[in-house]
């Protein structure tokens, strides 16, 4: 596990100022516990998008998170901030020189605090290490926030490479 520490400041208009430091851990999941924990944060993903993910089958995804998100094709990156689980982000294969980022998601409290770059630059990293070539990922318009995101680190969009009914599903690739 890895401990990263970092301090921000935050001006008040009139007031003084304040200092806030966070612990930040970022790790691959391993034990059991910790696929768990991401199944939870995975279900409370899915059920912020308001809408259906059974064509995706998300319940057979939840049954078998370790099976597709384990050493040696996958991997499951989990950021905790001081204690508490701040968000996920899952690598899974999709042939030998592609990977799926998938459920990438930081819960709304821990946001504004750059964890979800960090997440995304590890997961990409991550994906390297495994040895693929190329990290794929689908997103919806309305999410902003995390399209600007991706194109900062890279990501292209491409044709869709799998059936989505959601017409504002945005697929996109990033060479690694």
């Amino acid at each position: 596990m890895e401990l990263i520490s970092f301090t921000i400041l935050l001006l008040l208009t009139g007031l003084k100022n304040i200092t806030v430091t966070m612990n930040v851990f970022y790790k691959l999941a391993e034990t059991s516990e910790e696929f768990e924990q991401a199944k939870e944060l995975f279900i409370e993903y899915a059920n912020s998008l308001d809408i259906d993910l059974s064509f995706q089958n998300f319940s057979g995804e939840l049954e078998s998170v370790r099976l597709q998100y384990d050493k040696p094709t996958g991997a499951l990156l989990l950021v905790y901030q001081d204690g508490s689980l701040a968000g996920c982000a899952g690598i899974r294969r999709l042939d030998d020189e592609i990977a799926e980022l998938k459920r990438m998601y930081v819960r709304p409290d821990f946001r504004g605090f750059g964890i979800g770059k960090e997440l995304l630059e590890r997961a990409i990293a991550t994906a390297a290490r495994i040895g693929y070539k190329k990290v794929r990922l689908d997103t919806l318009s309305s999410m902003t926030k995390a399209r600007s995101l991706y194109e900062s680190f890279g990501f292209e969009p491409i044709d869709p490479y799998y059936f989505n009914p959601i017409e504002e599903t945005i697929y996109m690739e990033r060479v690694i």
